[in-house]
């Protein structure tokens, strides 16, 4: 799945219905890690001006890395199959430049073994025209693709 959408969709591309309201606030400050467990999701904040990334527990989960575990961005590409890294790379720049939202399902190597599959659903957060930040969720949907 690879979709690319305008932000003003935001709203009804996080797909969580009612019970989440999308704030724009970073994602330690604006997430209650109940929810997100109980939606079996994890969220993440990618502060692009150093690529800093902000994840909450599931997204380690997800990862098989140690929850709190300091972790560069490059590092958490270096999980991501060869063409799955490629087409989030393509998408992640076409979100950036044109101010869109995506959403793109990929295949990871946790760092713990196996082989899983993740949705992302993203959107920039802008200042003054420009894109600052990225953040959204994941979530495996490695079942969907057995």
């Amino acid at each position: 799945m690879t979709h690319s959408w305008p932000l003003f969709e935001r709203d009804h591309r996080f797909d969580l219905g009612g019970d989440f309201r999308w704030t724009g606030k970073a994602v330690d400050q604006a997430l209650d890690e109940r929810l997100l467990a109980n939606q079996a999701l994890g969220a993440w904040d990618c502060d692009l001006a150093d690529n800093r990334l902000t994840w909450s527990p599931g997204v380690y989960d997800l990862f098989g890395l140690p929850r709190g575990a300091s972790v560069s961005r490059d590092e958490a590409l270096s999980l991501y199959a060869e063409r799955s890294r490629a087409a989030l790379d393509r998408l992640r720049a076409h979100a950036i430049r044109h101010r869109r939202g995506f959403t793109l399902d990929v295949e990871l190597r946790p760092a713990d073994g196996g082989r899983r599959w993740m949705r992302i659903v993203a959107a920039p957060v802008c200042a003054a025209y420009q894109a600052v930040r990225l953040q959204g969720f994941k979530r495996d949907v490695t079942c969907e693709y057995r």
